[in-house]
This record gives C-alpha cells, structure tokens and sequence, in this order.
C-alpha cells in the first residue's frame, strides 16, 4: 500500500514532476516506423503530457517537434510536409526535422536569414530502432538507446505493433508483471470449476502441462532479484513429478517488461508502456522469435489479437474497450471462460482500466504474490530520488543490460532462482544479478 504522496509521486508523469523526470532520463517510443511516410501526413503525438507532431521528409528522415509555428502559433498538424521540411500553411514558414526555420516567405530574404536562427522550434532528438521511432525528451545529452533482442534479430523474426490503454501506465505496467493472476484471469471454466485455458490431460509435455499447473497451483511463490536493468520476477508452482514450474518476468527501467510463457523455441513477447498523460498509455508489443520467421499466418493472427496483442483498428485503438465492457458475455463466463471476455490482452485491460483511470493504491491489501508489484513500485521511487540527487537512474547508462531474457522453466524443489536462470537463460537471464538491496 503507498501514501497519496507516493500514488501521485509514481503515476504523474506531465512535465515538472519528479517521474516526469525519471522518464524524461530515458529514451521512450513514439510511433511505430509504418505510421509515417516520406512527405506522408503529420501526425499528432502526446507524450508525457506534451503535444508535438511527427513527420517523415523526402528524404525518410523522422522529426518529432513542437506543434506550433514560431511565427503566429498556427498548429502544424495542418502543414505541409513537403520537399524536407514542414511547411506552415497559415504564412509559408517552413520547419526541418531538426525544428530549424529553413523557409520564412514572409520576409526580404535579408531579413529572413537574419530571422530564421530564432525561428526554430523544439524537436526532439530521435532515433529509428527495431521498425519503431524512440524519442528523447530530457534537455541534456541522451544516454545511449536500450538494446533488445527483438530489435537486434533480422525484421522476419518479429512482429511490432501498439495499442491504447485508458488508464495510467503504472497500473497497466503492474498488470503486466504480476504474473499470479493467470490462475485466474486468464482462466477457462468447465463444469461449475476453473479449468485450464488450453485442456490438459496428466502425462502431457510441459508446453500443455503449464495450463494444468496454473489452475491447480493458484498461489505461486514469488522472488525478486535485481540486475543492471532493472529486476527478474520468478514465480515457482508446483508441477509434476515433485517439480517446480517457473515463469520468468523481466522488467526493465523505466517501463519495459518481457512476458513469461515460452519454453525454448516457443514465441517470446514484450511490452513497453508509454504515459500519453496520467490518465492513458500506449502500450508497444512486440512478438519475436530467435530460431526462425513468423509465417505469413502468424503475422495474421497478431494482427487480429493473439496473446499481448489486441484487435485494434486502423488508429490502433481497442476493439473491445471501457465504452463497451470489453464485450464481455455472461453467457461465455457462465459455461467456458472465466472472465467472458475473449482475447488474453482484453482481459488484461479490462481488469486494469477497472481500477480506475489513476488506481488508489492507499486502499490495498497486498500479499505474498504481490512482491513483484511492490519491488517495481520501489525501484521507480527510487529513481525520483536519484534525480533529485542528480544521479543517473537505474539502466538509464547500461544499453547491453537490455540484452536479456524472459520464460518458463523447469527445477527440482529448493533450486534458487538464481541458478534457475543460470540454466535456462545462461548470461542472458540479467547482469549482476542479486538480491534486493546489493
């Protein structure tokens, strides 16, 4: 449970507030690479509580700047990107991607010249990384861009997308590495009793065997470890043969996560959680695969909304949303579902947006397998208040800290997470990983 100091402290993240801070430390994505074309059509972009528009030019360079013009403050969403740059259309003053005034049509072209130095505008600095636009908005020299897996393996083996979530991004990030509710919302039901979302039968290999595990191991135990990155989340329930089933989390500073649920060769997903403002986030997935290329099907069933991965529309925004109760149907929570809501990412944001736009967290009882939650909301306070002391926070000067890996394993009774991840992940399971507070 945190004060109201500390609810506000961990989801405000507008300009001027100590997370905003923390945020603004770190590079952060901004759109998927797709959503912008050479000379294609502005977009409007909303950022930590801060308005820009992004645009490719001729030349497929991105800038992302700040929606006024600098001569009379028209919005220049409604400019023309043309020839490099963008052009105001209310008087013709022409903006590059680095926000520098190239064009004032206005003016003597004397008196244009001398003008342009104090025309430019804000533009973020910006990097193009794993068919996505990061952009880094503190006003000091940026730290080096996080590495990813997914983004260092060839555009076949990986798919990227995003979707819209109405509600702060804490609550949304907790969503994603409290990995205890499996047992239950993402369950199935089968003759008045939970049942696994996929039907098992005892003897079946483990990539089957887990969904039976889920549901018969509701309670599973929990450890926390921290890395260069940022923390290792492993929860252990009982399986069979006096075995232990773990599943992986990693969470990564400020607000990466890589989501369990992969034996080897299975697909590995991530999410990365962008505030929009306090009240919504974008929230950008991505599927990967190390040993070989999504098929044109899978590519498809992404598409459409399969695991982390919502059916959106063309603006990437929910098919089942608040406005609607996610479609929730009795009738399917009555006989099959658990929930009655269909799709893995649906019922995430369900439960998620249920909490409220900023959830109260001063009217919590937390529990044993809430430990993940409490360490991550530790670490970003943590962070506030290395800014504050003029530290670097945690990962933000670390980029191959980002080169790990999440999943299911499997161990014998009393194996320590520690030599869980040695043997599944190898050096990829974190840097320097330790326990809380060393």
């Amino acid at each position: 449970m945190l004060t109201a100091e500390e609810n506000a402290l961990l989801t405000q993240t507008g300009p001027g507030t100590p997370m905003g801070d923390v945020f603004r430390s770190y590079w952060m994505p901004i759109l998927l690479s797709r959503e912008l074309e050479p000379d294609g059509a502005p977009q409007r972009v909303k950022l930590l509580g801060e308005d820009f528009i992004a645009f490719r030019d001729t030349d497929g360079r991105v800038g992302v700047v700040s929606p006024r013009c600098a001569h009379r403050g028209a919005n220049l969403f409604f400019g023309r990107n043309e020839k490099c740059g963008l052009r105001c259309v209310y008087h013709g003053w022409k903006f590059d991607v680095t926000g520098q005034c190239v064009e004032i049509p206005t003016s003597e072209p004397q008196i244009a010249e001398s003008l342009k130095p104090k025309a430019s505008i804000r533009a973020l600095k910006v990097k193009e990384y794993s068919d996505i636009v990061w952009g880094y908005l503190g006003n000091d020299t940026p730290p080096p861009l996080p590495r990813f897996e997914f983004a260092e393996l060839p555009p076949e083996h990986r798919f990227v997308s995003k979707k819209f979530q109405q509600c702060n991004w804490a609550q949304a990030v907790e969503g994603g590495i409290d990995t205890a509710h499996f047992s239950y919302l993402h369950a199935g039901f089968n003759e008045g009793q939970k049942a696994p979302m996929l039907r098992t039968e005892p003897g079946d290999n483990e990539r089957t065997a887990r969904y039976r595990w889920l549901i018969e191991d509701g309670s599973p135990r929990f450890t926390v470890l921290k890395h260069d990155a940022g923390l290792v989340l492993g929860a252990s329930r009982q399986a069979d043969n006096d075995q232990l089933y773990w599943r992986i989390t990693q969470f990564m500073m400020p607000n990466h996560s890589l989501a369990p649920n992969s034996f080897p060769g299975d697909n590995s997903q991530g999410n990365t959680w962008v505030p929009i403002d306090d009240e919504s986030c974008w929230i950008f997935c991505f599927a990967y695969n190390t040993d070989h290329p999504f098929t044109e099907k899978e590519r498809k069933q992404f598409s459409r909304g399969l695991g982390i991965f919502s059916a959106v529309d063309d603006q990437y925004m929910p098919i089942c949303n608040r406005e609607n109760d996610y479609l929730i149907d009795r009738e399917l929570q009555r006989e099959s579902n658990f929930t009655g809501i269909l799709g893995i990412s649906e019922q995430d944001a369900a439960i998620a947006d249920s909490q409220g736009l900023i959830a109260d967290r001063t009217q919590e009882m937390l529990g044993q397998t809430d430990l993940g939650v409490v360490r991550f909301r530790q670490m970003m306070l943590e962070a506030t208040k290395d800014i504050a002391e003029g530290k670097t926070p945690h990962g933000a000067n670390a980029p191959e800290a980002y080169l790990i890996r999440s999943g299911d394993a499997m161990s014998q009774k009393d194996v320590p997470l520690v030599d869980v991840l040695a043997a599944r992940f190898g050096d990829s399971g974190g840097s320097r990983v330790s326990s809380i507070g060393k």
